[in-house]
């Protein structure tokens, strides 16, 4: 790895070549850092490999150089200070198991986003690999851009998000990684611990909700605006009960998880009197399509590791969580899968026999 003075931009790993990651690895190299990207299929990289970069649009413009694009996740991470894992967060323990042999002394390693309990996940992982390495593992509250990839190695950015709060799983190391990462983001902003940033997780309000409820329009043929269309005053209706119930548990582990009004003023400056008003005025959603099919990451992602962990975590706190739950049964119906039973439960974390003590020990890295 190399050595990082304050005046020395850190070298980047970029973990995942979809939607955000190609995102990332581009602003990152249009503002002049040194970029390694990652993907575990080619598929994704065959792009950037033939430009030699990622040529960006919308609020940034330009093209940025990869230093080194691969399928190798051992040559990805070496020599990098920054490792960000852009995948969807059911990735995130694939990533962890790869990453092991590999990691180093010093390095950081974000999860953008970590979703419910991605770093308690990606630390508790590292562990049962034996990883001796002496890193950060932190996780932002929620994915800085709001983009989308528009061809080959060509991503369009419709949003920076202006403050985005993150966590590291041992809370006083916050302030190292707040050090290294704002040198390229100014955007971050230390966020108080893993269960804040876990609980202050917006998709898991905004994304199986609205699949759900926009079901019939999705599958149809017509696209349609998922945040600008697919919010309306009734479902909005619905997303409040959510973001009620999600509030309530991370306050039962003496959490104050930011309502969802709250999350929008703060990460794109939109405000309104009730939820539907917040979300019809951010101007980062407009032109943002609904997905064209359900078995997709607002679903497939969102539900086992964002609503599953927080229905699981208030059921053993007694918090009941019915509207959670519901969206999570209905989710399960659609997709034909079971997410309690592939999510991150409390019993998968290996947090279940832990009393609240215990689990905010373990959230600030003293357990």
């Amino acid at each position: 790895m190399t050595n990082q003075s304050p005046q020395t931009k850190p070298n980047f790993a970029v973990l995942g070549a979809g939607h955000g990651g190609l995102a990332m690895a581009g602003h990152l190299a249009v503002m002049g850092f040194q970029v390694n990207l990652y993907n575990r299929s080619k598929q994704r990289l065959w792009g950037v490999n033939s430009m030699g970069g990622i040529t960006l649009e919308g609020e940034v413009e330009g093209f940025g150089k990869i230093n080194k694009s691969t399928t190798n996740i051992e040559e990805a991470i070496s020599d990098v200070d920054l490792i960000m894992v852009v995948v969807p967060a059911t990735g995130h323990s694939f990533i962890a198991e790869k990453c092991a042999p590999f990691l180093k002394d010093g390095q950081v390693v974000v999860l953008n986003p970590g979703r419910t309990f991605g770093a308690i996940e990606f630390k508790q992982i590292l562990n049962q690999k034996n990883c001796k390495a002496d890193v950060i593992i932190a996780e932002a509250q929620t994915f800085i851009y709001a983009s989308r990839t528009i061809g080959p190695g060509h991503s369009k950015i419709f949003r920076i998000k202006n403050s985005i709060p993150v966590a590291a799983a041992r809370a006083h190391l916050i302030p190292e990684v707040l050090k290294k990462l704002r040198i390229a983001y100014p955007q971050f902003v230390a966020g108080d611990n893993v269960l804040k940033t876990s609980f202050d997780n917006i998709g898991a309000v905004f994304h199986p909700t609205l699949c759900v409820l926009n079901a019939g329009w999705i599958e149809d043929e017509a696209n349609f605006q998922f945040y600008a269309q697919g919010v309306t005053p009734s479902t909005a209706l619905i997303l409040e009960k959510v973001d009620n119930e999600r509030v309530t548990v991370a306050e039962a582990l003496g959490i104050r998880a930011l309502t969802a009004r709250d999350w929008l003023y703060l990460a794109y400056g939109a405000v309104g009197s009730n939820l539907f008003e917040a979300m019809r005025a951010n101007l980062g959603y407009r032109g943002l399509l609904a997905p064209t099919r359900l078995k997709m990451r607002y679903l497939t992602e969102d539900v086992p590791t964002s609503l599953v962990p927080i229905a699981s975590v208030g059921k053993k706190f007694g918090v009941p969580t019915p509207t959670i739950d519901a969206i999570i049964d209905f989710s399960s119906i659609l997709l034909q899968t079971d997410f309690r039973s592939i999510g991150r439960t409390v019993e998968k974390l290996g947090i279940q026999d832990m009393s609240l003590k215990d689990l905010r020990l373990l959230a600030i890295g003293e357990k």
